[in-house]
């Protein structure tokens, strides 16, 4: 009977088929003496069937705080006693911060809304703050507001929001564990929409939520169903007055095997480095991870917390000869 990398070997990196929930979770199992085989066989896996290319990509806030859902890892709901207050971004601040993030070299945009979906006012914001984008900023734009009605979805393709962010956070049997003012279905049934319409579907999750080892496999077999077009990965960073509080850390070893295991699930899919990789990953792991089928990168901070200089992360994108993807590429 094969070993796992080497049936991965044949099946994913030669024929391009992910690995099952079976397969992950022997992947997350790995001991750690086998892991540098496995980084090596999912950089080849990412050269193969994505390419040499790195998507950059920079978010803001345009609505900060006050959200009225439970998520037990989020600082911004109104339900905890964590130090994250409402507030909103204005028009100028947001065209300010695209521009900002395009002098990265960034090729994509994203603006976030800490809310359960959006009402009338967020949408006419978000119509707003898009056009003033495109008018002075040579960047694609994505937005991430919650869960959608169809007449939502509908009104998003026409502004021109070409890809569209709802995380489903974890799998199926563990989400009632980490919110419960809403549905894994809810989720499921808005990201269904946002397919349809022919927008561009991220859809990832975090790591590090209290889930068993067999879940985390459970939910990258939930992801690969989905067929995302990228996927970010966020490892818990445990946020004060939250649920999540006093949560550990992701070990770095283990996000690692995450890593791999998430990539050969999906040997198509942009596999996005995103929060709490600065608290999880040493300098040297963060290279691993790029060395091992990551092939997308969220540059300067994120909604809550911090992380790394954007000019850090390119610095290291071009130690590695990784070639940032063009604007043009993505059109």
């Amino acid at each position: 009977m094969l070993q796992i990398l080497d049936r991965a070997r044949e099946q994913v990196l030669e024929n391009g088929t992910g690995l099952d929930e079976a397969g992950v979770l022997e992947i997350l199992r790995l001991p750690d003496e086998q892991l540098p085989a496995a980084l090596q066989l999912a950089h080849e896996v990412r050269m193969r069937w994505c390419g040499p290319e790195v998507e950059v990509e920079g978010i803001v806030s345009l609505k900060t705080g006050g959200c009225p859902e439970d998520c037990h890892f989020c600082s911004q709901s109104g339900l905890f006693s964590s130090p994250v207050r409402s507030v909103w971004l204005d028009i100028p601040s947001l065209v300010e911060a695209a521009k900002q993030t395009a002098k990265t070299g960034a090729t994509e945009f994203c603006i976030v809304a800490a809310v359960r979906g959006p009402d009338a006012r967020l949408m006419k914001q978000l119509r707003e703050g898009v056009a003033a984008i495109k008018a002075e900023v040579d960047i694609q734009v994505a937005a991430s507001l919650g869960m959608l009605t169809q007449e939502q979805v509908d009104e998003l393709v026409e502004m021109g929001v070409h890809r569209y962010n709802h995380n489903l956070e974890t799998c199926r049997s563990y989400f009632p564990s980490v919110v419960t003012t809403h549905s894994f279905e809810e989720r499921w049934e808005t990201l269904r929409m946002v397919r349809e319409s022919g927008m561009e579907v991220c859809c990832g999750g975090i790591l590090g939520l209290g889930e068993s080892i067999e879940q985390r496999a459970e939910f990258a077999a939930q992801l690969a169903e989905l067929d995302p077009h990228e996927v970010p990965l966020n490892f818990l960073n445990p946020r004060p007055g939250t649920p999540f509080a006093d949560r550990p850390v992701v070990e770095g070893k283990d996000a690692l095997r995450a890593i791999v295991a998430f990539r050969l699930a999906m040997p198509r899919t942009i596999l996005r480095y995103a929060g709490g990789r600065e608290l999880t990953l040493d300098d040297l792991e963060t290279r691993d991870g790029l060395l091992g089928g990551i092939n997308a990168v969220i540059v300067g901070n994120y909604l809550t917390t911090l992380g790394r200089p954007a000019t850090a992360d390119l610095q290291l994108l071009d130690d590695l000869k990784m070639p940032v993807k063009a604007l043009s590429a993505t059109i």
